[in-house]
């Protein structure tokens, strides 16, 4: 008789060798952006249309934001390779053990256990995050103009961003340890029920309870920009409750709009800066049609549902290894806590992840262009070929980009092409 030893799939190594190989892949993409972020004059549609003084400083920029990211890339490939090849984690999780038992609290209930290892992983996250986003903030956007906050307001973010964190963690974290813990053959979708029924609170909460803890919303006020934009609305059917501005220049003089809502009660905030920016109220009246193309074509719904459906995916596919030892064996672990599953299942799918996200871009991108036809159609092409024009040059977003780069990183396409797309319609409709 003959005995056979099946080894167990190496998927520490598998994850380790793939995060590398990721990192030496989105390096080269990084290495050809910034060899277009360095070209010395704009791209031929954009010249006599963005003047050179603002090409030249969103090129300084752009290339102070390459530098820093390859620096934090670097750094971060080489800390969550340590962490998993020295098994950091599996040592902390023990560690955990005691520090439990010395707060008088009982180890083995799962909750309490997994809450003070995620306190620990958090605090760290938080330490080695810390220089680089003070880095980003307080030099690199304060060097370029954009920085508005004081240290005091960013720790204050800070601080009331972990308070958020330690108020809702515990309860939704809990609550998944219990459905995965009880859950039997159905606890995909009992996850899934719990994670659409959160997103969907969450979504109707942030910006009537979290996003005002951050920033200051009033009314936009009476006069001839709302007319326009209530206006814009209603003969879209757009069911328009209240219009607001927000206080963006507290913290950065970057620019933005969007809307949130259900249903029968939906709200546009504009930021003070975006209206600052733009010449006119025509131009701030064509960014807000865009985003009600996205509205009026269903590109909201349309992205909700596919991101129900990949977490759904998901779960089913968490259920298949959620008991698999030689996964947790792999990864240093001799017990199988939930959280540690799921951070573990999310490991193993990171191919899938780099897939997925890159399809959902290219499906964003599909919908930028479908939403500057919908605003291009509504008869406000002049004035949203000047606001993105406007908007680009404020923000000093990249005017060279390269193709690989684009076509990877980016949801939104890049200045250029929208341009390019706006100008062939006009030219059909001709």
């Amino acid at each position: 008789m003959i005995c056979r030893t099946v080894m167990a799939f190496p998927y520490l190594e598998a994850v380790v060798g793939f995060m590398i190989f990721m990192y030496i892949f989105e390096t080269y993409l990084d290495l050809r952006q910034h060899a277009a972020l360095k070209l010395p004059s704009l791209p031929p549609s954009l010249r006599g249309v963005v003047s050179q003084e603002k090409f030249e400083k969103a090129r300084a920029y752009s290339l102070d934001k390459s530098r820093f990211h390859f620096v934090h890339a670097f750094v971060t490939i080489v800390e969550e390779s340590a962490i998993l090849l020295l098994k950091v984690l599996p040592w902390l999780w023990l560690e955990t053990g005691g520090v439990v038992e010395k707060l008088g609290l009982n180890p083995k209930n799962e909750i309490i256990y997994t809450l003070v290892f995620l306190a620990f992983t958090t605090l760290w996250t938080q330490v080695t995050e810390l220089p680089f986003s003070l880095y980003s903030t307080f030099v690199i956007e304060a060097r370029h103009g954009f920085n508005k906050q004081t240290v005091w307001l960013f720790f204050r973010d800070m601080f009331m961003g972990l308070g958020l964190m330690v108020l809702l963690g515990p309860p939704i974290l809990s609550a998944i340890i219990i459905i995965v813990q009880k859950g039997g053959p159905y606890l995909a979708i009992y996850l899934w029920a719990f994670m659409l029924v959160l997103s969907l609170v969450m979504m109707a909460a942030y910006p009537v309870l979290i996003a005002p803890l951050f920033n200051k919303f009033t009314p936009l006020p009476d006069g001839e920009l709302r007319e326009k934009i209530e206006k814009l609305s209603s003969s879209l059917k757009f069911p328009l409750k209240k219009l607001f501005v927000i206080d963006g220049s507290t913290r950065s003089s970057h620019s933005n709009a969007y809307m949130y809502g259900f249903y029968n009660s939906k709200r546009i905030v504009l930021y003070d800066t975006l209206i600052q920016q733009c010449k006119n109220e025509e131009e701030v009246v064509a960014v807000i049609a865009h985003e009600l193309g996205h509205w009026k074509l269903s590109h909201t719904t349309y992205s909700f549902i596919a991101m129900q459906v990949l977490t759904l995916l998901q779960f089913g596919g968490y259920m298949l290894v959620r008991n698999s030892k030689d996964l947790f064996q792999s990864f240093g672990f001799s017990t199988q806590p939930v959280l540690i599953g799921l951070i573990l299942f999310q490991h193993t799918i990171m191919p899938l992840h780099h897939l997925a996200s890159f399809g959902l871009n290219l499906v964003s991108r599909a919908f930028e262009f479908q939403a500057d036809a919908f605003a291009r159609k509504l008869g406000y092409a002049v004035p949203l070929r000047a606001g993105l024009i406007k908007l680009q040059e404020e923000n000093l977003s990249a005017m060279n980009t390269d193709p690989w780069y684009s076509a990877y990183h980016y949801s939104h396409p890049p200045l250029v092409e929208r341009l390019e797309a706006l100008d062939k319609s006009d030219k059909k409709k001709q």
